[in-house]
C-alpha cells in the first residue's frame, strides 16, 4: 500500500476566526478521492511570501478582506513572482467581487460570509484542476 503525502494548504487571514472557518469547512480530507490536508496558518503578508518561497505549499487560500495586506493583491503578486505558483483561492467580500479574483489571477473565489459547503467544493474542484462554479458563473 502506497502512502500519499498530505497536501500543504496555506490559509492567510489577519482574522483568526476566518482562518478557523476555512479549516473547519475543509477538515482533514475535503473529499475521499483527495489526499489529506495539513494547514499552515498565516496572519501576515511577509510570512505568506516566506512560506511560498519554500516551495512546500500545494494550495493557497487568501482572505481578500485581510488588513493591511489584502489577499487579492497578494494573489496577484504570487502569480507574477512565484515560478510554478500553487493554485490560489481568494475569499472575497461579496459574490459581486468575483471579478477581482480574475484580476488577481486566482483559480477561484469564495465570498464572505463563508459557506462551508461552498468552501469545500471549491477547494476540491481546484485541487482536481477544474474550473470552480464560483468563477465560471461570473466569467
Amino acid at each position: 500500500m502506497t502512502s500519499v503525502k498530505p497536501l500543504q494548504v496555506l490559509v492567510y487571514s489577519d482574522d483568526v476566526h476566518t482562518r478557523r472557518q476555512v479549516m473547519l469547512a475543509l477538515g482533514r480530507r475535503v473529499h475521499p478521492d483527495l489526499p489529506e490536508l495539513e494547514f499552515v496558518e498565516v496572519a501576515t503578508e511577509p510570512v505568506v511570501l516566506q512560506q511560498l518561497d519554500s516551495g512546500a505549499m500545494d494550495l493557497v487560500i487568501l482572505d481578500g478582506e485581510a488588513v493591511p495586506a489584502g489577499g487579492l493583491g497578494i494573489a496577484k503578486q504570487l502569480k507574477e513572482e512565484i515560478y510554478r505558483c500553487p493554485p490560489v483561492i481568494v475569499l472575497t467580500g461579496r459574490p459581486q467581487d468575483a471579478w477581482l479574483a480574475t484580476w488577481s489571477r486566482a483559480e477561484a473565489a469564495v465570498p464572505h460570509p463563508l459557506d462551508p459547503v461552498q468552501v469545500a467544493e471549491t477547494v476540491a474542484d481546484v485541487l482536481r484542476g477544474g474550473t470552480p462554479a464560483a468563477l465560471a458563473a461570473d466569467a
